[in-house]
């Protein structure tokens, strides 16, 4: 009944509904830190935005589509999840809190970004995983403090060739795209550690083994018929990985190798700014 309850409320714009769904939050926590995480919320009560001196504000796994201009308000946030909601585009409020460092926004519904997400810069940690995007907005590139770009799960076919101007990125997450081929720009891009291509449709991969930073590669789940090189004591998980040699060629045939399990995907916790 809770839940059902407050998924009623949430419609009601009154002040005693707002503060239900609140918990009595009348006052900005000591850690300026609020979660309103799986609240039924259709709509972010306006109270929120009075915490002028908020960091970090979690509202995923709501049934948000939209965000109050008020929003703007809260100019000291740092971290921002709104992973699980209905959004089907980036309201430009998130746009205008500058000093993001760390934006969830996966599990929604986004075919694309806006062009002012390139105001957040000293972002770091992006997530758009699970969306519905076909190609990966170029506004991203512009994102010149990135670390990390977790954007599985879409429907992405290539990577623009802006991306390697992303120099601090250390982190790239592909896994369940639809990618034919190793995307090229990674290939520019020597201070990437960690690449994930699994569950793509890549043939063939070129040699990793020019990358100096590189730790780990998973590559898995791919119709290849071989293993990236990589320099030593770089990790791969895949076929053919360091546990296992790589096929033999006989007259033509490849002989097929059991394919190794992945190990757990990235953290369901979401990590804190550095």
């Amino acid at each position: 009944m809770g839940n059902s309850l407050k998924a009623i409320v949430a419609f009601v714009p009154s002040n005693e509904c707002q503060k239900y769904l609140l918990e009595d939050l009348e006052e900005m926590p000591v850690d300026k830190t609020v979660d309103l995480s799986g609240r039924q919320l259709r709509r972010l009560p306006l109270h929120i935005c009075s915490f002028r001196e908020l960091v970090k504000l979690y509202l995923s796994d709501n049934n948000l589509n939209h965000l109050p201009p008020e929003l703007e308000q809260l100019q000291n946030l740092q971290i921002l999840a709104l992973d699980f909601n209905n959004f089907k585009a980036l309201p430009l409020v998130v746009c205008t809190l500058k000093q993001l460092c760390i934006l969830y926004l996966g599990n929604n519904k986004l075919c694309s970004l806006p062009l002012e997400l390139r105001l957040l810069q000293n972002l770091k940690t992006l997530w758009i995983e699970s969306n519905c995007l076909q190609y990966l907005p170029e506004v991203v590139c512009e994102l010149s403090l990135l670390k990390t770009l977790h954007a599985g799960s879409n429907a992405l076919r290539g990577l623009p060739t802006q991306l390697r101007c992303l120099q601090e990125l250390r982190t790239i997450w592909l896994s369940g795209n639809l990618l034919s081929d190793f995307p090229s720009v990674l290939l520019d891009m020597p201070f990437l550690e960690v690449i994930d291509v699994d569950r793509n449709s890549i043939r063939f991969f070129p040699s990793l083994a020019h990358l100096p930073g590189l730790k780990l590669v998973i590559y898995d789940h791919n119709p290849c018929r071989n293993a990236p090189k990589v320099a030593k004591g770089v990790r791969r998980v895949g076929r053919w990985s360091e546990e296992t040699p790589e096929p033999r060629k006989r007259s033509g045939a490849v002989i097929e190798i059991t394919l190794d399990e992945k190990p757990s995907p990235p953290p369901a916790a979401k990590p804190e700014p550095e």
